[in-house]
């Protein structure tokens, strides 16, 4: 009788306890491990301290391009998880290296955001309007991805008219800071962070997915814990959106395939397409727009158990047939 009442109280206890959530230190992860804080908190009853951990890719002022962008801004966070210093972690799932974690579970993939790309520029102008009112000289946008670099100089070769890219790198703030300072006529941030932290007023233009496509899983965050931790991994499940995770899975699977990197000139989107049908378009480009290999393919939408085997393959799929087509020449080096 003591035994069990000794386990009870272990267990009250273990209940009472905080549980940590680890978190990069910008005010946009912060935001987002906010958000997802007050929801672990709601489905498990447990209070949630956020922990604060310094990635690699928040002390380097490299440019992601240069350092690799797989990874920097995670595997900090996943050795705090592997040591036990924090409970489970939130990152931004276009951060997620494809490959799987050792002794780590991705438990959750809650509702996607807003995955559209945004421009901020100046005199509330957009994309069209800039190049239109920038008649003596190339429009100067900032971005640190290639992937957009790809699309937007695709973009102004089709029209004939002349960008110029320019890397940059820094918080929402200082990327903003650029255009109003004068120093570029614009910057391309995700819609999903500005929305996440109450920006969305100063976007001036939803860029089309047409026009560009976005990062595989951009919009999405994704929750992970210790493998072994079965009981807060079920617990943490119940965050999860099963369409959103098909979306991306596919997507990764994508990315994985064709070897490429996050930082590599690569977007895809999927998306259910009909009752049952889940469609993924991908795009490979060199930097430069020069050449741009756009492809899309149709799968079945599949649930439960087999719906990550279907979006995985339907992944598989279309890399196979980009790569086919030229895809490997057009990314640089590959991981």
């Amino acid at each position: 009788m003591n035994g069990q009442l000794s386990t009870q109280q272990g267990q009250l206890e273990a209940e009472t306890i905080p549980l940590r959530l680890g978190t990069r230190r910008s005010a946009l992860a912060m935001a987002q491990s906010g958000m997802v804080a007050r929801e672990v908190s709601r489905v498990t009853g447990r209070a949630v301290e956020l922990v604060e951990i310094t990635t690699y890719g928040d002390t380097s002022r490299e440019h992601l391009a240069q350092i690799g962008g797989t990874g920097v801004f995670v595997s900090a966070l996943r050795d705090a998880l592997l040591a036990g210093r924090i409970d489970f972690a939130v990152h931004s799932l276009k951060d997620l290296p494809t490959a799987a974690a050792e002794g780590l579970r991705l438990a959750a993939v809650p509702e996607r955001e807003d995955v559209r790309d945004a421009l901020i520029a100046r005199e509330r102008l957009n994309l069209a309007e800039l190049v239109e009112k920038t008649p003596d000289r190339p429009v100067r946008i900032g971005t640190g991805s290639p992937r957009r670099m790809a699309q937007l100089n695709a973009w102004a070769r089709a029209r004939g008219v002349e960008i110029e890219t320019v890397p940059i790198r820094g918080n929402v703030d200082t990327r903003i800071g650029f255009v109003h300072s004068g120093e570029l006529d614009a910057v391309v941030l995700a819609t999903a962070g500005l929305n996440r932290l109450g920006r969305s007023a100063e976007i001036t233009e939803h860029l089309d997915p047409e026009l560009m496509l976005p990062a595989p899983g951009q919009g999405a965050l994704a929750i992970e814990c210790r493998a072994d931790d079965t009981g807060l991994a079920a617990a943490l499940g119940a965050l999860d959106h099963a369409p959103t995770r098909a979306a991306v899975v596919a997507e990764r699977a994508l990315l994985a395939a064709l070897e490429a990197g996050c930082s590599a000139p690569v977007a895809a989107l999927a998306h259910p397409a009909g009752g049952n049908e889940l469609r993924l378009e991908g795009v490979v480009g060199t930097t430069d727009g020069a050449t741009l290999l756009t492809m899309s393919t149709t799968g079945p939408l599949a649930s439960g158990e087999s719906a990550e085997a279907a979006a995985r393959a339907l992944g598989h799929a279309l890399a196979a047939r980009l790569l086919a087509d030229g895809a490997a020449g057009l990314m640089g080096e590959r991981v």
